[in-house]
């Protein structure tokens, strides 16, 4: 099937463009406003390093790009782009410091009012991470995070104070951020305080079930304190090819999305999948169930959102069992695609073929809230005396990713809205570094901790902006 070279693609009408960052990434001001330690805090090398007993001056989180001091100019850039929509989310520390309170700070609570009314006041809807690998300190330390079940009670408080507080602000939410990715980052994604090497399976995945009975309780409070909202999950989505076409191969394959599939498949059907009951069976798992859990996870989720940023292989063969610098979650490099610098393979087509997957096997709307390119970045002067950045390898990769949307819409798939990691230069999630830059506009701040914050806008930033007025008709293919 041959199509023209100026083939558009037809983006919906109502399609939400826009950006996404989190908070512990973004915000800084760490210890004021009345907000307590977050494992975020202690983490000053990103999920690749170890953790401090205190917070550390070098662990770049602390100052984030200021985003807590800034955020009206910045949401004013986010603007200036035609952001529809502006991922975010609420670093629970600072509505409940040390999570198990009983009321909550109102200093924090009126941050996050100021963030949404700036937001709303340029048409910018707030799309809000209940939880996004912030867990507070405390409850990491004093209950080992979600292992412990008393940590849905926890949550319900925070999410029902939270929902009271922006029903009128707030109409899309996500529970957890990339919910899987626990079973890699128990500390960063459970508040999980006991080492991963010390974790057993059987706690590692009752502390998942009390996550899904905690998201699909979060589901249930949504719909009935907001019930013109719209509740999903998130999911890190990493579409698996077999290395070979050997069917051992196609079965480890198959094996390996099972692990990350039983979290949508929990989301969105409410019971535990019966390659899982096998799984369980074989590792010696039991899940512990309580009264009413069978029942609270028929809750379900009115959409599945995920991140998209890499493919991978699996091989049955012990010898090619090479792993990529680059894959956080595992798998074997892929021979035929290029990778970017911090060895993360760049596979556009890879987009399209997960968001056929995810609607093929849910038929729920579907909404990609991260996928970027994180570069090293220079900033220089350009023509017009501005400086900024010419990354035109950012805007290779997402206009390249945005084409196989739009493909992925031509093949019949329901698409709410596309938000690009890290919109603004945020601190890396992964190594806790700034010089791995995401965003549109360039933040001056770097691991040495030198810069002055400024912001400066990049190419990518007028490229976006004409993404976005055009509703995607100015794609390249």
């Amino acid at each position: 099937m041959s199509k023209s070279s100026n083939h558009t693609y037809s983006f919906p009408e109502n399609f939400l463009w826009g950006g996404a960052i989190a908070a512990n990434q973004a915000e800084g001001a760490y210890n004021l406003g009345g907000k307590g330690l977050s494992t975020q805090d202690v983490a000053p090398r990103g999920v690749m390093g170890s953790i401090t007993e205190e917070p550390t001056e070098d662990n770049m989180k602390l100052i984030g790009i200021d985003m807590y001091h800034r955020y009206k100019d910045d949401v004013k850039l986010f603007a200036e782009m035609g952001f529809k929509v502006f991922r975010t989310s609420i670093a629970w520390s600072r509505i409940f410091p040390k999570g198990d309170e009983l009321e909550p700070n109102e200093e924090g609570l009126q941050f996050y009012d100021n963030l949404f009314d700036e937001c709303r006041k340029y048409g910018i809807e707030p799309l809000v991470t209940l939880s996004h690998y912030e867990t507070p300190l405390h409850l990491a330390k004093e209950y080992d995070g979600w292992v412990n079940r008393k940590m849905i009670g926890f949550y319900e408080r925070y999410a029902t104070t939270v929902f009271n507080r922006y029903k009128n602000k707030v109409k899309y939410w996500l529970t957890f951020n990339e919910i899987n990715s626990i079973l890699e980052f128990p500390f960063m994604s459970g508040g999980i305080y006991t080492p991963k090497e010390k974790l057993s399976k059987q706690d590692l995945y009752q502390a998942i079930h009390h996550e899904l009975v905690a998201s699909a309780s979060a589901v249930k409070l949504c719909h009935e304190i907001i019930p013109d909202a719209q509740i999903g999950c998130m999911i890190l989505s990493m579409p698996t090819y077999p290395l070979t076409p050997n069917p051992d191969d196609v079965i480890k394959v198959m094996e390996y999305e099972h692990s990350n599939y039983f979290f949508g498949d929990m989301h969105v059907r409410g019971r535990y999948p019966g390659y899982m009951k096998r799984y369980f069976r074989e590792n010696g798992i039991e899940i512990h169930m309580e009264d009413g859990d069978q029942e609270m996870l028929l809750n379900t989720v009115d959409f599945i959102s995920f991140s998209y940023y890499m493919s991978t292989c699996q091989t049955a063969d012990p010898a090619k069992q090479v792993a990529g610098e680059g894959n956080l979650i595992g798998g074997i490099p892929n021979p035929y695609l290029p990778a970017s610098e911090w060895g993360w393979q760049i596979d556009p087509q890879g987009l399209r073929y997960v968001l056929n997957m995810f609607y093929d096997r849910y038929q729920k709307p579907l909404f990609i809230v991260e996928n970027g390119l994180g570069a090293v970045d220079e900033l220089i002067t350009g023509p017009n005396g501005e400086k900024t950045v010419e990354d035109d390898y950012r805007i290779q990769y997402l206009n390249d990713h945005l084409v196989q949307v739009g493909e992925a819409l031509e093949d019949g798939v329901d698409i709410m809205g596309y938000t690009s990691w890290g919109c603004i230069d945020v601190v890396s999630a992964s190594t806790a570094q700034l010089k791995k830059r995401y965003g549109f506009i360039y933040v001056d701040r770097h691991d040495d901790g030198s810069g002055t914050l400024e912001r400066y806008r990049k190419k990518s930033f007028h490229w976006y902006k004409d993404v976005i007025a055009s509703n995607g008709n100015s794609l390249k293919r």
